[in-house]
């Protein structure tokens, strides 16, 4: 593998264990299904994408001195991915999420990243101090950065000189979580991938669609923003120009990773030179394919 990772990616990395019922759910039902232990993480999810799509992602992240945390590397190592700046904490476990789906979406999910945010900017370290880069020497390539970081990190982030050259993309993690992008939007800085509730929380508003969540996103202080909204149509927007496009109707089979796949996709297709309305239709496209069960 290179030296130099074509793109950095942030924040959560963690074993995903799924819980699939093959019909719909309500909250409190007990119903047959099959439960998976994938490795996850919004940061490892873009990370596995990008390495499918055929480029060369860094990791930057903690996992515990635990056989979980042992296991989770070799398992990222197998797919590809640079785990050298990867934090092992010997005083923290191996972070998880739990998720129980159904043919009607999500119906409950817990992110236990207590580790993520216990190890706080150790993490980073890499970017800060070197190899990767450093204050005086920020680090000019992309970068994509997920929400699981505490709000407090988050907002060191977004003014912090180590970051300033670099080509921020950033994902909220959760709707739970959107608000800690709120430094982001103040400062004009990066690339949001947020869906319709993430953005409405961002605004203190509700919004009928993506096309006026992401244009008052961007009038509120957003670099730019892209806004999904399930099966509904999808806009991209900045101060200059708003694209929308709508995704394919396909049958529901997963959800989990659904977001972090169409970042994944889009920054792929941008990094290719696509214009940006072929980079949305493409990134909506690859989502859809991996919901309906076509992609791993």
């Amino acid at each position: 593998m290179s030296d130099t990772p074509d793109i950095l990616c942030i924040g959560s990395v963690l074993w995903d264990i799924i819980g699939r019922c093959a019909t719909p759910m309500v909250a409190g039902n007990d119903m047959p299904g099959r439960i998976t232990r994938i490795p996850g993480g919004v940061a490892l999810n873009i990370a596995m994408t990008l390495a499918r799509l055929g480029l060369r992602p860094a990791l930057l992240s903690v996992v515990g001195q635990d056989v979980e945390g042992t296991a989770l590397l070799a398992e990222c190592a197998r797919l590809g991915l640079d785990t050298s700046h990867v934090t092992r904490a010997g005083d923290l476990p191996t972070d998880v999420y739990m998720a129980i789906e159904a043919p009607n979406g999500l119906i409950a999910a817990i992110a236990d990243a207590h580790s993520l945010e216990s190890a706080g900017d150790r993490i980073l370290t890499p970017l800060t101090r070197g190899p990767l880069g450093s204050p005086q020497a920020p680090y000019a390539g992309m970068i994509a950065l997920d929400g699981n970081l505490t709000a407090a990190l988050l907002a060191d982030i977004a003014q912090s000189p180590a970051f300033a050259a670099a080509d921020l993309r950033i994902a909220p993690a959760s709707p739970g979580k959107a608000l800690r992008l709120d430094p982001f939007v103040r400062q004009g800085r990066g690339t949001l991938y947020v869906n319709l509730e993430e953005a409405g929380l961002l605004c203190g508003a509700r919004f009928a669609n993506a096309t006026e969540a992401a244009q008052r996103l961007v009038a509120v202080g957003a670099q730019r923003a892209l806004v999904t909204d399930g099966a509904g149509a999808c806009c991209d927007a900045d101060g200059n120009e708003a694209f929308t496009d709508s995704p394919p109707a396909v049958t529901l089979r997963r959800v989990t990773g659904a977001g972090d796949t169409f970042m994944a996709a889009h920054i792929v297709a941008e990094r290719g030179g696509a214009a940006r309305p072929d980079a949305l239709h493409h990134a909506l496209r690859a989502a859809a394919d991996f919901v309906s069960g076509e992609t791993p």
